[in-house]
């Protein structure tokens, strides 16, 4: 996305692609009244709908609907803003906004990129960075937490915390910029101005918001769960418990599932996007090809999860070749971080027997007896994922965050722990102590965009969808 052309007047169809009973197209611009007066044929009074036809060059009705004039600032980009409401048509949609531009070529008017109204708002201090990824999260939002968390962001919740650091950091700053010029007063600084106390108070608010907005990060991106095991030890069954749905098919021939299959859940309002791998077995036991690149599919999803369920089958525990397979699926495993591998032993319902069988095989790592045909243990093993995950805010507290905003957040705590022990040192280094904090400092503007390069918002706004 080119940040010179954001002068130019844009329009683009503003409702999602489709059938509906009303569609919308956007128009975004410096001034836009020839527009107005192309299509409408009168003045349109502020922020006043009006109903009327929408006309081609010729004076013919496109269709009939309302009409809506934002002059700038007070508009969603800081410009002047018109919407067409119309009947929800894709054709009715396509001859509306063909028609715009027919208008408004004269006046350079072209079709919007993705995300360039957002960004119009962002760079016309309408939104702050944060607030306009905020718009991108609350409409991808997969549960009600993450909607919920995406328009607290929206509402400037997560900048305010972030403005409240920044500030004072800058108070700091001030102290110690101000003591820079007069060497003399150097030594009492740090008492006087208690500044040691002040940085730990600023690194406690920074470990906050840090804890909420890594609980924010994983609601927006989820929880990745890969189901692996050996060929029917109840994988599938387990993904249709798990999504209360008979997603993948299930039958007692080993190999049935012969690709990744994926369904995104939630528990406690965090997504949680599980995927069913294909069986492993070793290259020569696979049935055919299409089996061995499966099984080779499972492994890239295992080396890519943020948990792996590693299933056993309670009733072969004693099968020797069955014991064989499990110890070469382990041994390969063996080399996913143990915080990521849950031992999971399917068919608890069988006989108790089994059951103490499979506590003398247990392989290390958190071991789990469930059954997924009657639901015995799905509950632990939500709760289990949960905790894995990090999972502790409760969803009314937290703010949606990206990966960006706690990596940011981080390089800021760094920063401001390294100013700390500058602090710390008897001869403190006011000048060091000093640059610490003008990169913690611009860590956090990151965030907001008061310090962002134009690469970053081009990656940011380019993933919108258009319109928006």
């Amino acid at each position: 996305m080119s940040l010179s052309r954001h002068q130019d007047p844009i329009v683009a169809i503003a409702t999602a692609p489709g059938r509906g009973a009303v569609g919308i197209v956007r128009a975004s611009g410096r001034d836009l009244q020839p527009l107005i007066a192309a299509l409408i044929g009168a003045p349109l009074a502020p922020r006043q709908a009006r109903y009327g036809a929408f006309k081609t060059a010729e004076g013919e009705a496109i269709d009939h609907g309302l009409a809506l004039h934002f002059p700038a600032p007070h508009s969603y980009t800081g410009e002047a803003v018109l919407e067409l409401q119309a009947h929800g048509g894709p054709v009715v949609l396509q001859l509306l906004l063909a028609r715009c531009l027919e208008a408004g070529a004269a006046m350079g008017l072209r079709l919007a990129e993705p995300g360039e109204f957002t960004l119009r708002a962002y760079l016309n201090d309408k939104l702050d960075l944060a607030q306009a990824e905020a718009v991108a999260d609350l409409i991808d939002a997969s549960t009600e937490a993450a909607a919920r968390s995406a328009s607290r962001s929206l509402g400037g919740a997560f900048s305010k915390e972030i403005d409240a650091l920044a500030e004072r950091i800058v108070n700091l700053r001030m102290l110690v910029e101000a003591t820079l010029d007069f060497p003399e007063e150097e030594i009492d600084f740090l008492e006087k101005a208690d500044a040691r106390g002040k940085l730990q108070r600023v690194l406690a608010q920074l470990e906050a918001v840090q804890s909420r907005a890594r609980q924010g990060a994983l609601l927006r991106e989820g929880l990745r769960v890969v189901l692996a095991g050996q060929p029917n030890v109840g994988k599938s069954s387990l993904l249709n418990a798990l999504a209360g749905a008979e997603l993948a098919i299930v039958t007692p021939i080993a190999g049935t599932t012969r690709d990744r299959v994926s369904e995104t859940i939630q528990i406690q309002g965090v997504p949680v996007h599980v995927t069913d791998t294909a069986g492993l077995r070793d290259d020569a036991d696979a049935s055919d090809d299409v089996e061995r690149i499966g099984v080779a599919r499972s492994w890239e999803s295992i080396a890519s999860a943020d948990a792996v369920l590693f299933l056993h089958d309670l009733t072969r525990l004693n099968d020797p070749d069955y014991q064989a397979a499990e110890a070469r699926i382990a041994q390969r495993l063996s080399q996913v971080d143990r915080s990521r591998l849950i031992q999971v032993y399917n068919k608890a319902d069988a006989p108790q027997e089994a059951a103490a069988v499979a506590q003398a095989h247990s392989q290390g790592g958190a071991a789990l007896m469930l059954s997924a045909r009657t639901g015995q243990g799905l509950e632990a093993l939500r709760q289990l994922l949960l905790e894995r995950a990090g999972w502790q805010a409760a969803p009314e507290g937290v703010f949606i965050a990206r990966s960006r905003h706690v990596n940011a957040l981080g390089r800021a705590r760094e920063h401001l722990g390294l100013a700390a022990e500058h602090a710390a040192q008897a001869d403190a280094a006011l000048d060091l102590f000093a640059e610490e904090l003008r990169l913690a400092h611009q860590a956090l503007q990151e965030i907001t965009g008061r310090f962002s390069a134009d690469d970053l918002l081009g990656e940011i706004f380019t993933r919108f969808c258009i319109g928006k």
